[in-house]
């Protein structure tokens, strides 16, 4: 005869030269005279099953019944029957001997009865499987008798077989035949290789070879009984030795017996057709079979449907047996998740189930989904993946975070919704220091930086706090770039108490990465200022820093002089005074303050309700609520609007020349800290130089000492200063004055009785009804002291000029 193929590789495992697949080691059990292997694809390496059929001689009647059998697995096909993937028949060498035999290669499946070993399920679990592994072999006999009338006649626990998804298939087609009931004229045996049929599964008609009767009888009369065999055997843990033992129904549940008798009904037209069997019994219907036909009918459900379903599934998925959720419900969950027919709540359960898988699995069967879920246009899906970004995030490698899921979680930075760019910040806790150092320069630090002047308070204090968590992953020069500018000039000026207080925080923990001169000339001088902030939280965190600075300093001093070495400037120094809560998200300061206008309008950090802007804290923002935004309104007045005034470094009420720009937006190139320069002290003005030497001048005692009266803010063009006896004790640390477009300013010596001493020197009257500090924050029987720094002279003389 015609050879397929020559010879074979001597060895164990490898099987026929020319066959594509490598063959494993064979299972204990199998059907008939076959041989169930394990395989492998030779191309790809994936999971295979091989049965083998062998004999002497070309005519042995197995292998006639095994080429039936080979042709209807080819040209048959249900979801609950086994798929054919490949066959072939060749001549092996067994020695002196020459062996036929026939390969069937299959999907990688196991022996029912090994499987049910190896899962040791029991109890309610154990009966759910079952009835979920029948309804699958009954759909399929019930296609094979109703639908293609064809004749099995030998379904047992030997001829199922269990996918890698512990979904139930029929093989073992060999007996496999055509019901010609229908045929008058036909005689003989209607099954060709019914012998190969064991006595103990043969019906009564079938034992006695009564053709004739069982032409009469209906199509599905010999695989009922065979399906009744298969349940006793299921319920057993027995194989079925003589067809008495099919009297034994004490293992049979209660709730099946009424059909398993009718499938063993002793007159074939009695007996129950297996679709009857489906929509009859109780005993398919439970929670297993109910929840697995759900999802395998997805599309067919509406929107209500789906989303009461996936927002039960995650409790549900509990009481199911582990590995049926975890082998079967999780790949068909990811599946719907990945094609877009799942709703968003099914990613709750997907991460969820996926939890419950060791870690090298949960990365092979739940990050792939997942990754493509982020470039996702659904809202509600981008939401839920950022919610459980923790359950996953430490999963994802550096390089997918970079290239595929960074690029969509970015665009959550520019969403119109709040609460999605407060998940979106959060979210870079995470995914920041998978990032590269590219990404993190030219697109993140560009986020940050507008997310820093958000309209929402929220955002822009947890925009702080990211900043200071991510700063060990930033370079050294982005550090020198970013940081200092972002803490000092934006949070701590933010009219935001939390906001401010984050900043204070967010130094602290990076004052490693600050050298001296910059604790001394950026740092320090704009933390001093908030030790007298109207919050009590921002002044005590503000003395905290203070003494934390300052203890840097002296440290590094020591050092220094212990070493006479002055060159170095790093302080390389941490300390840890109470800054705990940096790596929490904002807004634990409000609610551990007990104030109820500032508790209510802002969402915590594991707030599940969206930021709108009618909860973003108008108190805070309205300039009547609290000294700290009234102190800002007051500063920021029209009238000075056109005229910006210096900022010292000392100055108590410099919350007013950031404001007008806390809300712009930065689209320049840089990340947005770049056109922010530190704080330093102009030269004096001619103006000024003339106020000085004049002060420095003896000048009499002035007779009156009233006020004077209520001045204009804008500066004239000509201003007249006198001085006390005790003026050059201020003039040197008076802050200049900025130059202004007017006319050169004339200092006059001569003084009236209404004029003020200080007016040169002297701060603006505020321009709202601020409430004064209390007495307990200023010493002294004045009710009002002047303002030190550099400000606008705008004062009348007595004479009108």
């Amino acid at each position: 005869m015609l050879k397929f193929l020559k010879g074979v590789v001597g060895g164990s495992g490898t099987g026929v030269k020319d066959l594509p697949y490598n063959i494993g080691e064979p299972y204990s059990s199998a059907w008939g005279s076959w041989l169930h292997c394990r395989g492998t694809s030779k191309d790809d390496g994936s999971p295979v099953s091989i049965f083998s059929l062998s004999g002497n001689n070309p005519q042995d009647g197995h292998l006639a019944a095994g080429r039936n059998g080979v042709k209807r697995l080819r040209t048959v096909r249900h979801p609950n029957i086994l798929s054919f993937l490949h066959s072939t028949e060749a001549e092996v060498s067994d020695g002196a001997t020459m062996k036929v035999t026939i390969y069937i290669v299959t999907e990688p499946v196991m022996p029912l009865s090994e499987k049910i070993k190896e899962l040791g399920l029991e109890g309610t679990q154990r009966d759910e499987y079952y009835a979920w592994g029948l309804n699958q072999i009954a759909k399929a006999v019930s296609f094979l008798n109703n639908d293609c009338k064809l004749v099995h006649a030998n379904v047992c626990v030997a001829s199922v077989v269990v996918t890698q998804t512990l979904d139930w298939k029929l093989h073992a087609f060999d007996v496999l035949s055509e019901f010609d009931g229908n045929n008058p004229s036909a005689s003989g045996p209607m099954l060709q290789y019914e012998w190969l049929v064991g006595t103990q599964y043969r019906p009564m008609e079938l034992v006695k070879s009564d053709w004739a009767a069982i032409r009469k009888s209906p199509p599905w009369a010999i695989d009922s009984w065979g399906l009744g065999c298969l349940i006793y055997e299921l319920f057993s843990g027995m194989k079925l030795s003589r067809t008495e033992e099919l009297r034994n129904t004490a293992s049979i549940p209660k709730s099946l017996l009424p059909d398993y008798q009718r499938l063993l009904s002793s007159m074939p037209s009695r007996r129950m057709n297996t679709s009857k069997l489906l929509e009859n019994s109780e005993y398919f219907q439970n929670k297993l079979v109910d929840t697995i036909h759900f999802m395998e009918i997805l599309n067919l459900k509406d929107s209500v449907e789906k989303d009461t379903f996936f927002r039960k599934l995650p409790n549900l998925a509990e009481q199911l047996p582990r590995q049926i959720v975890l082998k079967k419900l999780l790949p068909l969950l990811a599946s719907a998740l990945e094609f877009g027919s799942a709703a968003a709540p099914a990613l709750a359960a997907l991460l969820k189930m996926g939890s419950w898988l060791p870690t090298e699995e949960f990365s092979s069967k739940v990050l792939p989904t997942i990754v493509k879920l982020f470039a996702s246009n659904d809202r509600a899906i981008r939401v839920g993946l950022l919610q459980h970004i923790d359950q996953y995030g430490e999963s994802l490698s550096a390089q997918i975070v970079d290239e595929q899921v960074y690029p969509h979680v970015a665009t959550g930075f520019s969403d119109t919704s709040a609460f999605l760019r407060e998940l979106t910040l959060k979210s870079m806790l995470i995914l920041a220091p998978k990032l590269s150092q590219r990404t993190i320069s030219a697109s993140l630090l560009k986020y940050l930086s507008k997310l820093q002047v958000d309209e929402e308070p929220a955002i822009r204090t947890n925009t702080t706090i990211l900043l200071g968590n991510i700063a060990s992953h930033l370079n050294e020069g982005t550090r020198k770039r970013v940081l200092i500018n972002a803490f000092t000039v934006r949070a701590l000026r933010d009219t935001f108490s939390p906001a401010r207080g984050a900043g204070i925080m967010a130094l602290c923990a990076t004052s490693s990465y600050y050298d001296t001169t910059e604790i001394a000339t950026r740092i320090l001088p704009n933390v001093v200022v908030l030790t007298i902030d109207p919050d009590s939280d921002v002044r005590s965190k503000a003395f905290q820093a203070v003494d934390q600075f300052l203890l840097l300093l002296k440290q590094y001093y020591e050092k220094q002089t212990s070493s006479g070495d002055t060159t170095g400037m790093s302080t390389g120094t941490s300390l840890d005074l109470g800054n705990a809560g940096l790596l929490g998200w904002a807004m634990s300061s409000l609610t551990l303050k007990g104030k109820p206008s500032e508790q209510a309008p802002v969402a915590t950090a594991n707030s599940s309700t969206t930021l709108t802007s009618s909860a973003s804290t108008p108190s805070f923002v309205s300039g009547v609520e609290t000294p700290s935004t009234t102190m800002v309104h007051a500063t920021s007045s029209t009238d000075l609007s056109d005229q910006p005034v210096p900022v010292s470094p000392t100055s108590t009420d410099g919350w007013g020349e950031v404001e007008n720009g806390i809300h712009e937006e930065h689209e320049s190139d840089k990340d947005g800290w770049d056109d922010i320069e530190p704080l330093e002290e102009p030269k004096p003005s001619p103006v000024l130089a003339n106020i000085q030497a004049a002060q420095k001048r003896p000048v009499s005692q002035p007779v009156s000492h009233s006020k004077p009266p209520a001045t204009s803010l804008r500066p004239k063009s000509a201003v007249k200063v006198t001085k006390d006896e005790d003026d050059d004790l201020w003039g040197s640390i008076a802050a200049p004055v900025p130059k202004s477009a007017s006319k050169p300013m004339t200092v006059k010596p001569a003084i009236t009785a209404d004029d003020d001493p200080w007016a040169a020197i002297a701060a603006p009257l505020p321009t709202t009804t601020a409430k004064p500090l209390s007495s307990s924050r200023i010493r002294g029987a004045k009710p009002a002291a002047p303002k030190l720094g550099a400000q606008r002279i705008n004062r009348t003389s007595s004479s009108g000029v």
